[in-house]
């Protein structure tokens, strides 16, 4: 890499292009996927590398620079809440050479050679939060968002234990909006990882992105049952400030019945704030959470306002993050884990090493190319490295230690699950379990896309249901569902002994029994189009699935001929290629699917397709894509009735695409749309085109 200094200003402006593309693409991960793909460290130094290209080309810096924004923009279910004073984020520094300057710019600021009083503050690694009091009582809560904008967790945060839903004391401000963060204790992260291996579902990385994808569930039950504690640190919007410091501020709070952090620290000398830092770096293992550096503010209220604001951070506080933590240790096996998508995800054991002060016994490879790339084997010595992320990651081979015997690890083409094959598509990083249906690691997210809407739509087994109902061993597969009737009052052949009787369970009754039980009745007939698509086959989705029952009538006519390998005809069917096509085959070409399939189709009758297509309607062979939330009928319907109308429903956008349907809050396709030219019609233009309009 090119050194800062030695730049010409068109490679900086085509770096400054690269690193705001690439941070952009971080953000979005971060906070709005809560699944980061850079270490803190890696982050940390693009932001660095950026800051330090725009300090010598002032003039190239960019409309979308990352120093000119927070987070990133809000694109999910949840409700908007605009911040009346902006959340910002602070600036940050990695050496105690840069401590001692931001010391010394505050001094230069303020043209005093006094000390400084500075409180420090353990930096959490959480997601922030803003929660407004009227009167005493909690009446909304937000997240950070980009800054301007946030999430709207009024019930979820009023689900966290330690954040009170009304304060009586008689001096607290009559408007206060209290913000801090949100996190997750590595005791609650650890057991809600094993818990989600039990069901097979994906682990969190660490407990960052537990906190946050637990804080910004649409079901407040859901975050009610992870666990989450939370901090304060700051307010927002305010009636009337009634202290003079940050010092002051924090007393309030905890007397005011908000959880502060214990080892908030009062810095009266350059030298008390360094020694804070040594002191929390060498103890931050032994913290219950994880925390990612200190935040130090100057402690005067005074002082903070003629200190002021730069464009997007304050003068007058900073965030000292700790360096990445590493360490050499031996890999002792290699196994590969296979998550809920029927992904195969390598796993070093290593022999455990305190990192920083934590053991660390497994380390994540990520995928087969890179243990190739970084040529891992079994019984060589890695560094491996901790950057606030639980898991941490292996960044090298120390080659003098390789053992003379040592031989390339192979990486499996068959599931250690279920033994099926596991294939990788070209343009794939990842390889793929082909078990599907049988396949135990699988098994929870199948069932859920087996009772799916779109799929057999059986009413009453949601998804907390399967997980509760797999758990417990009352279903492992699809033929289960049918079955489970006849198991329920234990009085035939297919029961258990004693019979599972829902109808006694917490939360049942005999009424919810009974009516899950003709739900299930009710599906075992069902189309050919929704039983393929139920079956989870690998890029086989509802338009797929139509195509097939189109050209193929029936479900056996379907099943032997891609059990005999005939791919011929799947090929000459328009919007099925080859990678498709390869999924569809080795699906049936496992004999764990076969069998699955085999003892569904016991209970469950398929019906021939019928063809009742208009092909003389007015957008039958266009290309349709719908976008936002519409009004008179769901966008499952309208699919539905574009395709019963010859049309083919696409989920991206493309200069092959000929009607955008926008609703309300519509997003990137239809600036997509615009930007390419095509037309685009409201609901009511869509059913007046195909003769439906009112």
């Amino acid at each position: 890499m090119i050194d800062v200094k030695d730049l010409t200003e068109e490679q900086a402006k085509a770096e400054l292009l690269s690193l705001a593309t690439e941070i952009a693409k971080a953000d979005n991960a971060y906070y709005q996927n809560d699944d980061p793909y850079l270490t803190d460290a890696e982050y940390d130094a693009l932001k660095h590398r950026n800051f330090d290209i725009e300090a010598r080309f002032p003039h190239l810096v960019r409309a979308d620079s990352p120093s000119k924004r927070v987070g990133a923009p809000l694109q999910s279910a949840f409700k908007k809440i605009r911040h009346r004073v902006p959340m910002l984020s602070l600036a940050d520094i990695f050496s105690e050479e840069e401590l001692v300057e931001f010391v010394e710019s505050v001094r230069r600021f303020l043209n005093t050679d006094s000390e400084i009083e500075m409180t420090a503050e353990p930096k959490m690694d959480g997601l922030s939060f803003s929660a407004r009091y009227e009167n005493g009582v909690l009446v909304s809560g937000a997240t950070r968002g980009d800054g301007i904008t946030g999430e709207d967790i009024t019930e979820n945060l009023k689900t966290i234990a330690g954040l009170p839903h009304k304060v009586t004391a008689p001096d607290f401000p009559k408007l206060i909006e209290m913000r801090g963060e949100v996190y997750m204790s590595k005791a609650d992260f650890f057991a809600l990882n094993e818990k989600n291996e039990a069901l097979h579902k994906k682990p969190f990385a660490n407990p960052r992105n537990a906190a946050a994808g637990s804080l910004r569930q649409l079901d407040p039950n859901i975050t009610r049952e992870r666990k989450l504690s939370l901090l304060v640190y700051t307010w927002g919007e305010i009636s009337e400030i009634l202290w003079t410091s940050q010092s002051e501020f924090l007393a309030k709070a905890e007397a005011w019945g908000f959880p502060v952090n214990p080892y908030n620290k009062l810095c009266r000398t350059v030298a008390d704030v360094v020694q804070s830092y040594e002191t929390l770096a060498q103890t931050r293992a032994d913290l219950p959470y994880d925390i990612d550096g200190i935040v130090y503010k100057v402690n005067s209220l005074a002082l903070q306002n003629r200190l002021g604001f730069l464009t997007r951070t304050p003068r007058w506080a900073i965030a000292h993050k700790f360096p990445a933590e590493k360490a050499i240790t031996r890999i002792e096996n290699i196994r590969v884990q296979v998550g809920r998508t029927g992904a195969l995800t390598p796993v070093a054991d290593l022999e455990p090493v305190n990192v920083g002060g934590v053991i660390v016994s497994h380390a994540t490879l990520h995928n087969e190319d890179e243990i190739k790339r970084k040529d891992i084997r079994l019984g060589d010595y890695v560094t491996i490295q901790r950057a606030g992320d639980v898991i941490p990651q292996v960044l090298g081979v120390v080659l003098e230690k390789r053992p003379s015997d040592s031989t390339p690890y192979e990486f499996p083409t068959h599931c250690p699950e279920c033994g099926a094959h596991a294939i990788r598509e070209e343009d794939e990083a990842v390889r793929r379990c082909t078990g599907g249906l049988s396949c135990p690691a699988q098994a929870i997210e199948r069932l859920k896309h087996f009772v799916s809407r779109e799929a057999f739509n059986i009413e009453g087994l949601g998804s907390k249901i399967i997980e509760q109902f797999f758990e417990e061993g009352i279903l492992r597969k699809p033929a289960d569902i049918f079955t489970l009737e006849a198991r329920n009052g234990g009085d035939d052949l297919f029961s258990t002994a004693q019979g599972l009787h829902l109808e006694n369970r917490e939360g049942w009754g005999e009424k919810s029994a009974a009516n899950l039980f003709q739900a299930i009745r009710n599906r075992r007939r069902i189309t050919l189009p929704r039983f393929i698509y139920a079956l989870g086959i690998r890029q086989v989705g509802e338009a797929t699935s139509l195509l097939i029952a189109k050209n193929y009538g029936s479900f056996q006519n379907f099943s032997s001929k891609m059990q005999a390998d005939d791919v011929e005809k799947l090929l000459s069917i328009d919007g099925i290629g080859q990678a498709m096509a390869k999924d569809i085959v080795e699906f049936f070409k496992e004999e764990h699917n076969l069998q699955t399939l085999s003892e569904l189709l016991k209970y469950v009758e398929v019906e021939p397709f019928e063809d009742t297509t208009n092909y003389a309607s007015p957008i039958s062979g266009k290309t349709v894509v719908f976008t936002g939330t519409l009004e008179r009928m769901t966008r499952a319907e309208a699919k539905a009735k574009a395709a019963a109308l010859g049309a083919k429903v696409a989920g991206s956008v493309s200069a092959h695409t000929d009607y955008v349907i926008v609703g309300a809050e519509a997003g990137s396709k239809a600036k997509k749309a615009q930007e390419l030219g095509v037309a685009m019609l409201t609901e009511s233009e869509f059913l007046e085109l195909i003769g439906k309009g009112v």
